[in-house]
């Protein structure tokens, strides 16, 4: 295995901590900018929102530029992002400045999966490939219980000051140890929002994009609702993120195990269910930090547990158009990041942080029935590869 698929990694952890930080410390925002928690939690929306978008238009923009100036370029940009983040006076201010690291940190996640895969032999393809994606999946145990540490002790700005020097690190470490790369031919995005026409790819993306608007609801305001419901300082918040990433990373290879065992669809359908009500059950523990805690460990373990299965099966459903499917399974994820901060600042301000567990749920219940949409007609009248076949005969 080439070792600079760590550095690699390293890039994408960066990129995954600033996604997400902003959610354990969403009240020292909204304090600080004067905004209410609602309007701080739409910085994860836009963010997500603009990943979802950039990430496959970018990456179709860029398809001629040399990968290595453009990964080196993406990082400046990213940094000057979080710079304006740092030094944003107002809250407008701070939008664009999650607009512009949103926008590099897609380009970013997808060019160190590009290079991950071309810089080892194929038969360590897949497992650079993961690697990269455990970058992602560790910035979620490890950067936002730091984020939500720093946050308390010196101010909301301190974790996007730490972002910086990561960022800078991480040029450092591309300038000096990865090679020039040609650019590789891109899928225009024409075609590859085509293969959308056909209802088993259709209603599978819209499993999982509808799957995390209802996670989202409630994740992306986890820490008010730790606070309010249960009176957490910011100590024990941090705990309750560290818990809750470690149970996540875990949840992701307890997936990947489950649809291999047993198969991607009842995986699948297990999961959203098992989520449901693990989301349900959620405003029922509060009275107790130990039952509290257990449900969040199953929670947070599910989150993470539907997109090794889900993966699997578009390959199934699409083997000819896999890659596109991944890519654009990656869009509708940051969707429903995007969508579940939106649906859970709306239930704040309509009614209370109390009802964003139910109103998640409701929305996963919802992401079933697309999941049983999809695999009740996947094998009707053409099958997904004819049909594309057909489209660009």
């Amino acid at each position: 295995m080439d070792k600079r698929v760590y550095l690699l990694m390293a890039v994408a952890f960066v990129t995954g901590m600033v996604e997400l930080i902003i959610g354990g410390i969403l009240d020292l925002v909204a304090v600080d900018l004067d905004v209410s928690i609602g309007q701080a939690g739409l910085l994860i929306t836009i963010f997500s929102l603009t990943f979802g978008i950039a990430a496959p238009v970018l990456l179709v923009l860029t398809s001629r530029m040399e990968r290595k100036s453009l990964t080196l370029l993406a990082l400046f940009i990213f940094l000057l992002g979080n710079a304006a983040a740092v030094l944003s006076p107002t809250y407008s201010m701070l939008v664009v400045a999650r607009i512009i690291s949103a926008a590099s940190g897609s380009l970013l996640l997808v060019l160190c999966v590009t290079m991950a895969s071309h810089i080892v032999t194929e038969k360590y393809r897949g497992r650079a490939i993961g690697i990269i994606f455990m970058g992602v999946s560790g910035s979620l145990v490890f950067g936002i219980p730091v984020g939500v540490m720093l946050g308390n002790m010196f101010g909301w700005r301190a974790p996007f000051m730490l972002i910086i020097i990561l960022t800078a690190l991480s040029m450092v470490g591309v300038s000096l140890f990865m090679e020039k790369m040609a650019p590789r031919p891109q899928v225009p995005l024409g075609q590859q929002l085509r293969t959308l026409k056909y209802r088993p790819i259709l209603f599978a993306q819209l499993t999982s994009f509808i799957f995390f608007v209802g996670h989202y609801t409630l994740y992306g305001y986890l820490t008010p609702f730790s606070k309010i419901t249960m009176g957490l300082d910011g100590t024990w918040v941090s705990i309750v993120y560290l818990i809750f990433g470690v149970a996540a990373v875990s949840g992701g290879g307890l997936g990947g195990t489950l649809a291999d065992r047993f198969g991607s669809k009842p995986t699948i359908v297990f999961v959203i269910i098992a989520f449901a009500l693990s989301l349900f059950s959620i405003p029922y523990t509060t009275f107790a930090l130990p039952f509290f805690l257990v449900v969040l460990v199953v929670w947070s373990a599910l989150s993470w547990a539907l997109t090794p299965a889900m993966q699997s099966y578009l390959i199934e459903t699409s083997p000819e158009t896999s890659d596109i499917q991944q890519s654009l399974n990656n869009s509708a994820l940051h969707f429903g990041i995007a969508f579940g901060s939106l649906s859970g600042s709306i239930v704040i301000e309509q009614s209370s942080v109390d009802m964003t567990p139910t109103i998640g749920g409701v929305f996963v219940l919802i992401s079933l029935g697309a999941a049983a949409i999809s695999m009740l007609t996947k094998e009707k009248n053409t099958s997904v590869e004819e049909g594309y076949k057909k489209t660009h005969a």
